[in-house]
């Protein structure tokens, strides 16, 4: 697939696509990255791409004119159909399932605002839809880029070396929070591996890694319970978690309640 990045500062779109999961898709030819600097296509000897806004009040508003012949240009190096997002703290959220949504497509245009943001009108003629990554403000969509970028390289077939890892990230599948993972030493001053891990008994393990994942999403996301579809397995887990959790809370030891 390819993305589109229209940004002020194209040396960070250089950064984001030669390190990591995205940078190794890139190597192995699963998606492209390419820059487009919006003051490329301003006027004036000063190339100007943003004025103070109507109605008075602090900071600057991106013009229209560099923005849509930047997105024209765009739009002209490739016939492919491009989806057009504007990263914004009005967005709806990034969530899961709209990178799923997301790494189907063949083509992704990703508009950074900076200043106090970008004229209303070249949105509402320009762009498919507005995404937020959380509810506050950055400086600019660059960094919100990189992170949609990131999240939906990693869905590429062949970008990671285990496909598995992407199967078993939080929110896919079911939609919970991951398990608790380990790895050598199996003893630490800060706490030993759990017994189960280290059985080889793979069904008493599926089995603990399930719970575990029911239970810290029940500790730290309980809304997603609600959305998940639970089998009659899944909730006598979760009760015997939060029966145990419980219990260490009111007998506390020096590992904390968390996982049990």
């Amino acid at each position: 697939m390819r993305f589109d990045i229209l940004s002020l500062f194209p040396e960070f779109v250089e950064q984001i696509s030669a390190h990591g999961v995205v940078g190794r898709a890139g190597e192995r030819g699963l998606l492209s990255v390419h820059g487009w600097n919006p003051r490329d296509y301003a006027e004036g000897n000063y190339r100007r791409v943003d004025d103070r806004p109507f109605g008075g009040g602090p900071g600057m508003v991106m013009l229209i004119e560099p923005l849509r012949v930047a997105l024209a240009a765009m739009r002209a190096a490739d016939p492919a159909p491009v989806h057009v997002i504007y990263l914004s703290p009005q967005g709806r959220p990034l969530t899961q399932a709209k990178v799923r949504q997301l790494a189907f497509m063949p083509r992704i245009a990703l508009l950074c605002g900076r200043y106090e943001g970008v004229d209303e009108r070249l949105l509402q003629a320009e762009v498919d839809e507005e995404i937020s990554i959380g509810d506050y403000v950055l400086s600019g969509g660059e960094l919100a880029a990189a992170v949609l970028i990131d999240a939906v390289a990693r869905l590429q077939e062949g970008a990671l070396n285990d496909a598995e890892s992407a199967v078993q990230d939080s929110f896919e599948g079911d939609g919970l929070l991951d398990c608790p993972h380990y790895t050598r030493p199996v003893e630490h001053a800060l706490g030993s591996v759990p017994e189960v891990l280290l059985s080889g008994n793979h069904a008493a393990i599926a089995r603990w890694r399930r719970q575990q994942s029911l239970g810290r999403t029940w500790l730290r996301r309980p809304e997603l319970l609600n959305e998940a579809e639970l089998s009659k397995g899944d909730r006598a887990l979760l009760d015997d978690f939060r029966s145990r959790w419980l219990q260490a809370v009111d007998e506390p030891d020096d590992d904390g309640p968390d996982t049990v």
